[in-house]
């Protein structure tokens, strides 16, 4: 019961950003052409990780997702439960829960940029790799 209590309280759910701000933002952070994927790329992985939702959470058993870009705590965050966390991106997991967006940013390149791409996020493998992304941005 306690459980369902503290899902229905207020505030439990993030901001969740507008679709063309959300371009915005990435347009004026780089992320056009970096590793050689569209804003659309990022915008089609950020609808399918987390709904545009900055306090996005899933749990995935040994680790867990984390923020807009659903970062997880095996390799790129320290969130205190992950056993053996790399903590590549040297940040607290709860960091990429509040509205700031900046240090998400951040560490979402560095996993692009370390991975070659969008590929860690299943999210985008499944649901945008190879798919015309253009409705992502229009009107924006």
């Amino acid at each position: 019961l306690l459980v369902f209590l503290g899902l229905a309280l207020p505030g439990t759910q993030g901001k969740i950003i507008p679709r063309c701000d959300l371009v915005k933002i990435l347009r004026q952070h780089g992320f056009e052409g970096f590793v050689g994927k569209t804003v659309a790329d990022w915008i089609c992985l950020v609808k399918h990780e987390s709904s545009y939702n900055t306090k996005a959470f899933n749990n995935n058993g040994a680790s867990r997702d984390y923020g807009i870009f659903q970062i997880n705590s095996q390799y790129w965050c320290e969130d205190g439960k992950t056993r053996g966390s790399k903590n590549a991106c040297h940040i607290s997991c709860s960091k990429f829960q509040d509205d700031n967006i900046e240090d998400d940013i951040q560490c979402a390149k560095k996993i692009a940029q370390e991975s070659n791409g969008l590929r860690p996020w299943y999210g985008w493998r499944y649901n945008c790799k190879g798919k015309n992304l253009s409705s992502y941005v229009k009107g924006c």
